[in-house]
C-alpha cells in the first residue's frame, strides 16, 4: 500500500470550516490539477470492474461532515472496499479514518488518490466550487464518480461536464440527490403517476434552519458567492429536484428575492431567500429558505426545518426525508369538497354565501402513505395479509407510522456501486444533476439582478461569445 503523502495543504478537499483564504488556495490548486495529473503514469482509459459481483474499490475525497457521513453509511453497503480517503484538514482526515470501513490509506492531495490503480470509483464531498474540477480530473483518470449536489457551480461547467460524460458513456456519473432513492418519495411519485391526487399544480418547499446564521459565519467558504451557492445551492437544490420530478418537467423561468437582512458580518450570500419557479403547464414551485426560524407547518407540527407539499386537484401530499434519528414522513389528504345536498332540499342561501362557507370548510384527516411492504397483492399469504391489515389499522390509529426499510443514503451508495459493476444508468444521473445545478445558478442570478431569468439562458452562458455567467460578488 502506498505511503501516506505530505504535499502542501492547499488542495481542494476542504474541511467544513474552510476559511476564505484556504478556499482561494484550493481554487488555485484545482485549476492546475489537470496539468499535473497528466504527468502521473498508468491511467486507464476507463477503470473497469471485472465482473458484476466484483468488489468495487473506492476512495472518498473530502471527509468533512458529509464525506464522513457517507463513510459511516458505507458500512451498511456490501460490494465495496474503501481503499483511500483524502482531505486537506487533519481533523477531518482523522474523523474520516474513524468512520471509514476497512483501513484506507490517507492523502491530502486528491491527485495521488486518483493515481491509484486499485480505485475504481470516487465519492466527492468537497465544497461546491471544487466539485467540477475534481470530477473532471476523476473522469479523466478513468474513475466512476459519485458527486454531491450541487453537481456544478458555474455555467461553463454545465456545458463542459455534459460533453465530458457524453464522451465517456461507460463511466458512471451519479449525483447526490438521495430523495430519488427514498421509498416514500418513490411512492409519492407513483401516486402522482396514478392520478391519486389529481393533476399536480403546485409544490411548496421550505428549509428553514435558524442556526445557519451562527454556523455559517465568515471566514467560512459558504458565506461567499465566489465559493458557495448559498441557501439555494446548499439546501434548495434537493427540493428543486423534487418539483422537477413530480412535475416531470423543468422550469421555464425563475424569479425571487434574497437579502442580507439579519446577519451583518461580512457575508455576501443571502440569509433569507424566497423563490418562484414557473413550469410549462402553469405549475409552480414556491420555495422559502430563511435563517431566523425553523418552524414547519406540516406533519401536524411534529417536525421542523424542511419538507415539501405536493398539491394536486384531488389531494395533497406532505413529505420529508428522514435522518439517522428521525423517520421519513409521508402523509396524504383528500381534497375537501362540498357536501352533496339531499335530493329535493330547497337552497336557503345564496350561491355567494355558500361559496364563502365552503371556502372555510373543515379539512380531512391525513392518511399515511403506504409503502410497497404494506400494499396488498395476490401473492400474499393469509398471514402476510393479516400482518398488513394490522399495520394499516395501527397507522390509521396513530399508534405506528410507516417506516422505510432502508435509509436512502445507504440505498444511493449501494446503487452507485451496482451501477459501477453493471454499467446501469443511475437513478440520479448526469442530466438530473445538471438540470438541478442550472436551476440553482439561475435562481441566484434572478435574485442578484432582480429580474425574471429564463432557463434557456443557460444555453449561451459560459460559452465564448455568449452571455456572461452569473455575477459573483
Amino acid at each position: 500500500m502506498p505511503k501516506k503523502s505530505n504535499p502542501p495543504t492547499s488542495q481542494p478537499e476542504a474541511a467544513s470550516d474552510l476559511t476564505r483564504r484556504e478556499a482561494v488556495q484550493a481554487a488555485g490548486a484545482a485549476a492546475v490539477a489537470a496539468t499535473l495529473i497528466a504527468k502521473v503514469d498508468g491511467f486507464p482509459a476507463i477503470q473497469k470492474v471485472r465482473a458484476a459481483n466484483s468488489t468495487v474499490g473506492y476512495g472518498v475525497i473530502g471527509t468533512g461532515g458529509r464525506g464522513s457521513y457517507h463513510l459511516d453509511h458505507f458500512k451498511n453497503v456490501d460490494g465495496g472496499r474503501c481503499v483511500a480517503i483524502c482531505d486537506i484538514d487533519d481533523a477531518n482526515l482523522k474523523k474520516g479514518l474513524e468512520k471509514a470501513p476497512d483501513k484506507p490509506a490517507t492523502y491530502k492531495d486528491y491527485r495521488e488518490l486518483l493515481s491509484r490503480k486499485d480505485i475504481d470509483a470516487v465519492v466527492i464531498a468537497t465544497p461546491i466550487f471544487t466539485h467540477f474540477p475534481i470530477t473532471k480530473d476523476a473522469m479523466l483518470a478513468g474513475k466512476h464518480v459519485f458527486c454531491e449536489k450541487s453537481l456544478v457551480f458555474q455555467p461553463q461547467e454545465v456545458h463542459e461536464l455534459r460533453q465530458m460524460t457524453n464522451e465517456r458513456p461507460k463511466q458512471t456519473m451519479q449525483v447526490g440527490l438521495q430523495r430519488r432513492y427514498s421509498e416514500f418519495y418513490q411512492t409519492a411519485k407513483q401516486m402522482v403517476q396514478k392520478g391519486m391526487i389529481g393533476e399536480v399544480t403546485h409544490v411548496y418547499a421550505q428549509w428553514h434552519r435558524s442556526g445557519l446564521g451562527r454556523t455559517w459565519t465568515p471566514p467560512a467558504w459558504r458565506c461567499f458567492k465566489k465559493y458557495s451557492g448559498g441557501l439555494v445551492g446548499e439546501l434548495g437544490s434537493h427540493q428543486i429536484d423534487i418539483a422537477d420530478w413530480m412535475f416531470d418537467s423543468h422550469p421555464e423561468f425563475v424569479t425571487g428575492v434574497g437579502g442580507i437582512d439579519h446577519f451583518k458580518d461580512g457575508r455576501d450570500v443571502y440569509d433569507n431567500v424566497q423563490l418562484i419557479f414557473k413550469y410549462p403547464k402553469g405549475q409552480r414551485l414556491t420555495a422559502s429558505y430563511i435563517s431566523t426560524n425553523k418552524h414547519l407547518s406540516l406533519f401536524q407540527g411534529t417536525r421542523t426545518e424542511f419538507g415539501e407539499l405536493i398539491m394536486g386537484k384531488d389531494g395533497t401530499i406532505e413529505i420529508t426525508v428522514g435522518t439517522d434519528n428521525e423517520p421519513a414522513i409521508g402523509l396524504w389528504y383528500y381534497e375537501p369538497g362540498p357536501k352533496v345536498e339531499a335530493a329535493g332540499k330547497k337552497k336557503e342561501k345564496s350561491a355567494s354565501a355558500t361559496a364563502s362557507l365552503l371556502s372555510t370548510g373543515r379539512g380531512g384527516r391525513p392518511l399515511p402513505i403506504l409503502l410497497s411492504k404494506d400494499q396488498m397483492s395476490d401473492q400474499d399469504s393469509f398471514l402476510s395479509k393479516e400482518m398488513k391489515f394490522a399495520r394499516r389499522w395501527l397507522y390509521q390509529k396513530g399508534v405506528m407510522t410507516p417506516e422505510e426499510t432502508r435509509n436512502p443514503v445507504d440505498t444511493q451508495l449501494d446503487s452507485f456501486l451496482e451501477c459501477v459493476r453493471s454499467g446501469k444508468k443511475p437513478v440520479a444521473d448526469i442530466e438530473i444533476g445538471l438540470a438541478d445545478s442550472t436551476a440553482v445558478i439561475l435562481a441566484n442570478l434572478a435574485m442578484d439582478e432582480g429580474r425574471r431569468v429564463y432557463m434557456n439562458e443557460i444555453h449561451n452562458m459560459g460559452k465564448p461569445g455568449g452571455a456572461p455567467p452569473a455575477k459573483k460578488a
